[in-house]
């Protein structure tokens, strides 16, 4: 069985943000599913997806301190900056963490270690409201 699903994040600030429970929430149906695969792709190059610690935030906000020190804001070599200072280097956190991710469905559930969660990553500063196309395939009993 295969479903799609048009998921559209609420504005975060800036930084790294577990979305894992927002996901879940926008896909009742994947209780269905005995085994299976959700493609999650974000329809966005300012912002990332990726995995990583779910119970302590303070690994969010040395994920953020880390990203900008890697990246930082203000380059004079920039050109790509139409829309603000933060623009380009949200592209290139976006890029270095990616827009996509595939997670395993066992029991109707995600099938994540016990301390997973699924970030989005907010490099700019105002990025507003977030989509990410879920795609959904596998048994359903």
């Amino acid at each position: 069985m295969w479903q799609q699903t048009l998921i559209t994040l609420r504005p975060k600030p800036r930084g790294f943000h577990l979305v894992t429970d927002e996901i879940l929430a926008a896909l009742p149906e994947l209780r269905r599913y005995r085994v299976g695969l959700l493609h999650l792709w974000l329809q966005h190059t300012s912002a990332s997806l990726t995995v990583n610690e779910n119970a302590d935030p303070a690994v969010r906000r040395d994920f953020e301190r880390f990203f900008n020190r890697l990246v930082p804001q203000g380059e004079s070599d920039y050109e790509h900056d139409y829309e603000g200072p933060d623009d380009l280097p949200a592209h290139f956190k976006g890029s270095l963490l990616g827009c996509q991710l595939s997670l395993p469905v066992r029991d109707g559930q995600l099938a994540m270690g016990t301390w997973q969660g699924v970030y989005l990553g907010e490099h700019r500063d105002h990025g507003g409201a977030r989509r990410i196309l879920a795609t959904l395939h596998g048994e359903v009993p």
